[in-house]
């Protein structure tokens, strides 16, 4: 309605074309066109080559094509992602894409033109309506580019980066004038001298434009669509290394064509760096700058070189790549299909599996989990005192559930006290379950610091004590298992299906006791639950069950880490301030009367968090222990 408006107050409402192009003309457009091309793919080659170049990645599939093409329409044709995550300069960013794409065919017409081969007449009913309909567009993308350009040169939000890119503002200055340059045409006879003049000024923009693309951040304009597409399945998928000679992320010989497309492909948005809980509490970690740093080695290297990846300087260093969370938040955020996580864990694995992290807590997790088969280092009689005082059944085959325990429900002593609340309630349902005589870590922690080893071992020894156990179905109260399990595992073999107890729970909820409590609690979404698993109701209905339910500030996809995954739980003390403090401090200023959680590493982060940060800090509950409240007390 804007751009339509606008057009209303022009004093002609036909598209102007000049009418005659001299031979001199028409040869200085050729080779303009043929300079402006040629620049474009003189500097756009070396990229090319070096992403060709790179190492294959060895499980690609384009299966499945129908998802590929999904999310190939909603997330690039549909700019769903931009405006979703980011409303005002999302929406911003989607007229200046879609105002170029309805412009395609007008640039087309308008070389053509310049070489006497136009096949739109502006005075057809089809040249006609097609004008106004782009410089309804033309408008959109004006004001659009304006408004992009005072926020990233004025207002300069802070995730921008300090650095102010002037070739970004000289191709907004491009892209404004593209759009004056054609809104000129209708407010012009044909007969003017003043037409020429726009038309030469609209082409030098386009041909000015072109050659500038391969070495700013508009380079997302051309592969940014195909990283969408190609783009690994799944969240998080961490790939499979492809060989005893492959240790993750060493040197330049090991980016895969996938990293190395994405590292081109970004656009310096600033989403990672806005929501990543390393960043936004003072570490040196921020995922921007990992992707912008692969990309000046491949610039500086090339993907045959032998130089190391990560280097004592930032960005690429050890300590930025070792202060991940893994909680997702900048993959969930990239607009543009890059996949921070596999590229993260994949330094951390070369880092590792080559000895060259050395890191004591690091060490003793790992040994820990190989010698006692628990991420805590506790013998494995502390397990099983847990189940005989408990009395829980050990699973025979003939039980509907096996009830997995994991090393925080089976060693912590909160972590027990959930997992006894949870027995609780399947048995309060009917539910026959039973846990495992002998259980070890699912290799969670190993895997996301990139201890392969220890992560197969691990897996191994999990897939046969279920098959040995003839498993069917497995319920845990851990989301770091349930997604390590189910996802992660597929590499060693296919585990039995497990679900999360809050989608037991959930589907159970009928069932279960209803609280009269107006307790308020505020809900705390697990990244492992939330943004790996997608699963956001179930929990809240746990949780309104048993009182009023509270939302903090950043809830769903775009709640903020505990702190605890990426193996960081088992690290020393982070640098700058505490990510958990963080979040506490959040969950506090709710005013809730308690702290709700579904996910016992959040619930362990929080125990110490919470007092630290207020005088008289909310309980602290897990939605199984919300729910036993209102069972018949255990005779």
């Amino acid at each position: 309605m804007t751009g339509i408006f606008a057009l209303s107050l022009l004093p002609l409402t036909t598209f102007a074309e000049p009418q005659h192009f001299s031979p001199t003309e028409m040869a200085v457009l050729v080779l303009l066109i043929v300079l402006s091309g040629g620049l474009f793919f003189w500097r756009f080659g070396p990229i090319f080559r070096t992403i060709l170049h790179s190492k294959k990645d060895a499980d690609f599939s384009l299966r499945p094509l129908g998802r590929r093409v999904w999310t190939f329409v909603w997330e690039v044709l549909c700019q769903a992602k931009v405006i979703q995550q980011r409303p005002a300069p999302g929406i911003a960013h989607a007229f200046v894409f879609w105002g170029f794409l309805a412009f395609a065919l007008v640039s087309l017409n308008h070389f053509a033109t310049g070489l006497r081969l136009g096949f739109l007449p502006p005075a057809s009913a089809l040249g006609r309506f097609y004008f106004l309909f782009a410089a309804a567009w033309a408008v959109l993308v004006a004001v659009s580019i304006t408004g992009l350009f005072i926020r990233r040169f004025f207002v300069r939000p802070i995730w921008l980066g300090s650095k102010v890119s002037y070739e970004s503002g000289f191709i907004s200055l491009l892209i404004f004038l593209l759009m004056v340059t054609y809104l000129g045409a209708f407010a012009v006879a044909e007969s003017s001298p003043a037409l020429k003049a726009l038309w030469w000024a609209h082409t030098l923009a386009l041909l000015v434009f072109l050659p500038l693309i391969p070495h700013t951040k508009h380079l997302h304009l051309v592969l940014s669509p195909l990283t969408v597409f190609l783009k690994r399945d799944g969240f998080s998928k961490i790939p499979p290394l492809s060989g005893d000679e492959d240790f993750g992320l060493v040197t330049g010989k090991d980016v895969t064509q996938l990293i190395s497309l994405q590292a081109y492909s970004c656009v310096e948005c600033g989403r990672c760096t806005e929501h990543c809980p390393a960043s936004t509490t003072g570490k040196v970690l921020n995922p921007k700058e990992i992707i912008l740093g692969l990309r000046s080695y491949l610039n500086e290297f090339s993907p045959s070189s032998e130089v190391p990846l990560l280097a004592e300087s930032k960005p690429l260093s050890m300590e930025a790549a070792f202060e991940c969370t893994t909680c997702g938040s900048c993959e969930f955020q990239c607009p543009v299909g890059i996949q921070h996580l596999p590229i993260l864990i994949g330094l951390r694995r070369g880092a590792t599996n080559t000895g060259a992290w050395e890191d004591n807590y690091g060490t003793k997790l790992f040994l820990a989990l190989e010698k006692n088969g628990n991420a805590l280092g506790l013998s494995s009689l502390e397990r099983d005192k847990f189940i005989k005082k408990e009395a829980f059944p050990i699973f025979d085959g003939t039980q509907e559930y096996c009830l997995w325990l994991g090393c925080m429900g089976g060693y912590d002593p909160k972590g027990r006290e959930i997992i006894a609340d949870f027995a609780r309630v399947m048995t309060y349902l009917g539910t026959s379950f039973g846990v495992l005589k002998k259980e070890k870590c699912t290799g969670d922690p190993a895997r996301r610091l990139g201890n392969d080893l220890v992560f197969q071992n691990l897996a191994e020894s999990g897939l046969k004590a279920f098959e040995s156990a003839k498993v069917q179905k497995i319920v845990a109260i851990c989301p770091h298992c349930v997604r390590t399990i189910a996802s992660d595992w597929r590499e060693v073999g296919i585990a039995p299906q497990i679900e999360h107890h809050s989608e037991f729970m959930a589907r159970h909820q009928s069932r279960l006791p209803k609280q009269t409590s107006g307790e308020s609690i505020v809900y705390h979404d697990p990244c492992y639950l939330g943004r790996y698993r997608d699963v956001y109701e179930e929990p809240r209905a746990a949780v309104a069950a048993a009182g009023t339910l509270v939302e903090a500030p950043r809830s769903y996809e775009r709640s903020f880490c505990c702190g605890a995954g990426g193996g960081l739980a088992f690290l020393g003390e982070e640098s700058g301030e505490r990510v958990s403090h963080v979040r506490a401090r959040e969950l506090t200023e709710t005013g809730a009367q308690t702290v709700g959680t579904a996910c016992p590493f959040c619930n362990t982060m929080f125990r110490d968090a919470l007092s630290a940060v207020s005088d008289a800090p909310p309980k602290l509950l897990d939605i199984a222990q919300l729910t036993a409240r209102a069972l018949p007390p255990r005779n």
